[in-house]
């Protein structure tokens, strides 16, 4: 059927076709939309109408998209960020001075936070605005100019500079374990650990280094959901933590925080500079990624 007027789908249609695939679910799309979820299956019918081919196989679980509705996906995606991206262009030159930012709160607290006085004062034409959540933004009409995300980096649809590699390693207060010379990792044994999240990041840790597990209490200590607060406890003398080395740096660089031993580990993820494709080359985007990069570069090793 060739395609005219009366086929092309309302703008509805595709953000509800697209939230639905990324989601999987029609329900949580209405969600993300504001909608309900018999107004996006609605939409989602008469865009298979429209388009005379079935854009979804409804499972058990949830719902996957047919091989024409993955056909389908990377033009609506295109469309829907051409139209943000006109929408851009129109707004006031104003708009081009806000910049918001999202990130974890830990990354916020223990990374960014302490360093924006430098990015205030060497680019007062911006207006930044930081915006900590635990939750990967969608940048889909939800203000959102550029994130930093915790990652394997791989996310096709956006454009994205990796930010750092970290290490794993203990940390404590100065005043825990005298400074100097790191010993073996042994030597933490006795004193308390604290955790992150759960108890098995110390057990991979010791593990993977070679310590003898049994000299070590893994059962007790405190626990807490945040990095950044187990970086803290760490830095009032409660024991030793599991830090990320873009987290602690800060408090290492200022001597809060010592590295008992020099045993270390890879992270797992990295940090990444993220934002829509088309927005990467924006000015304000490319000033604030630009400067990222260059406080990472002058970091302490």
């Amino acid at each position: 059927m060739p395609v005219n007027d009366r086929t092309l789908p309302s703008t509805t249609a595709l953000r509800a076709f697209e939230a639905a695939v990324r989601l999987g679910s029609f329900t949580d799309a209405a969600a993300e939309l504001g909608l309900t979820q018999g107004a996006v299956s609605h939409q989602i019918r008469e865009l298979e109408t429209r388009l005379g081919i079935p854009l979804f196989e409804r499972r058990a679980r949830g719902i996957v998209p047919t091989e024409p509705g993955e056909t389908y996906l990377p033009f609506v995606k295109d469309a829907l960020g051409r139209l943000r991206a006109g929408a851009e262009a129109l707004r006031p030159a104003q708009d081009d001075r806000v910049l918001t930012v999202s990130c974890s709160p830990n990354f916020a607290s223990k990374w960014l936070v302490p360093r924006l006085g430098d990015f205030i004062a060497t680019h007062p034409d911006i207006d930044l605005r930081i915006s900590a959540s635990l939750q990967h933004v969608s940048f889909d009409g939800d203000g959102i100019d550029l994130a930093i995300r915790h990652g394997d980096g791989d996310w096709p649809h956006l454009d994205v500079t990796q930010l750092c590699r970290e290490l794993l390693f203990p940390i404590c207060s100065p005043h825990l374990m005298p400074p100097g010379p790191a010993g073996a990792v042994d030597a933490l044994a006795g004193h308390t650990l604290i955790h992150d999240r759960d108890r098995k990041g110390w057990t991979t840790w010791l593990t993977a280094v070679g310590a003898t597990i049994d000299r070590f209490d893994l059962q007790h200590g405190p626990v807490f959901s945040q990095t950044s607060l187990a970086i803290d406890a760490a830095v009032a003398g409660q024991g030793i933590a599991l830090a990320r080395s873009a987290l602690a740096m800060l408090d290492l660089a200022a001597g809060r925080l010592i590295r008992p031993v020099r045993n270390s580990l890879p992270a797992t993820f990295s940090y990444w500079i993220v934002c829509p494709k088309q927005h990467a080359q924006r000015p304000k985007i490319e000033r604030f990624r630009h400067w990222l990069l260059a406080e990472v570069a002058a970091d302490p090793a």
